[in-house]
């Protein structure tokens, strides 16, 4: 009756999420319309299919005073992510007019909504604009996350959603939010994401982008996705202005969103100049910068002012795991782009929009590293470890160790899995980067796309971007033991 009663209720949350989520298929819809473009039939059936069936499931299922659990946090966190990528591949794979096999529709789908920007479309440029502006809106809707998004609601259903708020929120401090009540917490989040993605949208089209293009790179750059109008990204454009929109707005989205709501409340910049975290994660920012411009310059490849104009682009672009990039990045020396590509690893920060460990992480591991070496010199004083004026509990070091010790496991796996498959080792290292890391560059054989990957490979790394988004755990405490006993 127990194990009934909780699969009802995960049916009944999934249903309502795939409702509200076949409601994003209406704005690409009204755009084919007006553009007489064929796509909008994939965009019809998708919503019909996707509407209905959720409808049906919700009514069948529906119940008051539901009340979440933990265990059912995280499962409709990852069945619901599973049918999210289903359901974001169905408006192009049953649009016969691309011949988009299965496997490049769900990679395609997976990719777009995990933030990720990796692309099986070899030259995007004459894909229809209502495709464009779809591939630009599964970056922004998978941005701060659709679950987000429903807690806002879910209230007003009498289901309470700190549950499924802890479960999608990334980094090791799950149990904060920004207002008492958990349905302000999101809406402040949306409200403070629409903002920055309308002020990019703005600060593009005043570089020179047309409205179109401004629109879905702003879209893009703020989820930190990816997905491009044009087949050579940002680099069809040859602006430096749109470059420094395009790398500044990279570092802006990577920013823990909580300090942008906390600062336009208090109307000060003191949170963010009182973030350890932040400081860390510009610091080692502006290094691998200064690094990349000097070699690009030293190789010869442009003029130092240009040098610092591209690499300031490209490394803020990789850093946050955007992957926006210039036209020419897959000719630049290979030791700078293997740099990148691992930088691609360290991430933003905790809270924002981009993938990888994240800066939070690599800050306790720093201090808890230093703490070790000046415990060896002096084993009997006392010392604590603290990031800004706060201490780190032992649970918090825990936490951050196991997840860093996976991250690098799960990404061994995958790029031995590739490198079985026939793929060499820089093609594996870049890819899977490209994946896990939910950056979208790739390297070597995928510099060009994705679309060389075997089906099985693009399966593999589709299986790797939700990893990299539901930051592993979700994931993999659903195949413990424990979590299923009653």
């Amino acid at each position: 009756m127990y194990i009934s009663t909780r699969f009802r209720i995960v049916i009944h949350l999934c249903a309502f999420l795939v409702v509200l989520y076949s409601l994003t298929m209406i704005p690409p819809m009204i755009l084919a319309l007006v553009e007489k473009e064929r796509s909008l039939f994939g965009f019809l059936y998708t919503f019909i299919i996707t509407f209905t069936l959720g409808s049906v499931c919700w009514a069948l299922t529906g119940r008051s005073n539901i009340q979440l659990e933990t265990r059912d946090g995280f499962i409709i966190i990852v069945l619901f992510w599973l049918l999210f990528s289903v359901i974001s591949a169905m408006p192009l794979w049953l649009d016969d007019s691309y011949n988009v096999s299965l496997a490049d529709a769900i990679f395609e789908g997976v990719s777009g909504i995990t933030t990720t920007g990796a692309s099986i479309f070899n030259d995007v440029s004459h894909l229809p604009k209502s495709i464009l502006y779809y591939r630009a809106q599964l970056n922004f809707v998978g941005g701060l996350g659709v679950i987000v998004l429903a807690v806002a609601v879910l209230p007003l259903l009498g289901i309470g959603g700190m549950k499924l708020y802890q479960s999608e929120m990334p980094g090791p401090f799950k149990e904060e939010r920004l207002t008492p009540r958990l349905a302000d917490t999101a809406k402040s989040l949306w409200l403070t994401y629409l903002l920055l993605g309308g002020a990019c949208t703005i600060a593009y089209k005043l570089a020179g982008m047309p409205f179109f293009d401004a629109l879905c790179h702003g879209l893009s750059t703020v989820s930190l996705g990816g997905f491009s109008t044009r087949t050579e990204s940002i680099g069809f454009y040859n602006s430096y202005a749109i470059e420094l929109v395009a790398g500044a707005f990279s570092l802006l989205s990577a920013i823990n969103f909580t300090l942008y709501f906390v600062a336009l409340a208090r109307r000060s910049i003191t949170p963010f100049l009182k973030s350890a975290e932040l400081r860390f994660f510009l610091m080692v920012a502006s290094i691998i910068i200064l690094i990349i411009t000097l070699e690009v310059w030293r190789a010869g490849m442009y003029a130092l002012p240009a040098s610092f104009v591209h690499a300031f682009f490209l490394t803020s672009s990789m850093i946050t795991d955007n992957g926006l990039a210039t036209g020419d990045y897959a000719s630049w020396p290979v030791h700078t782009i293997v740099l990148l590509l691992s930088a691609s690893f360290f991430g933003g920060c905790v809270g924002s929009t981009c993938g990888g460990i994240k800066a939070l992480r690599f800050l306790v591991l720093f201090k808890q590293t230093r703490h070790e070496v000046h415990q060896l010199a002096h084993p009997r004083a006392v010392m604590s470890i603290r990031v800004g004026n706060s201490p780190v509990n032992d649970r918090v070091l825990r936490s951050v160790w196991s997840f860093f010790f996976l991250y690098v496991v799960c990404t061994c796996f995958f790029i031995w899995m590739l490198n079985l498959q026939g793929y060499d080792l820089l093609t594996s290292f870049a890819t899977v980067a490209a994946c896990i890391n939910n950056m979208g560059l790739g390297f070597g054989e995928t510099a060009a796309g994705f679309g060389t990957l075997s089906d099985s490979a693009k399966y593999l790394m589709c299986a790797a971007m939700l990893l990299g988004r539901l930051e592993i755990y979700p994931v993999l405490i659903l195949f413990s033991r424990t979590f299923w006993r009653s």
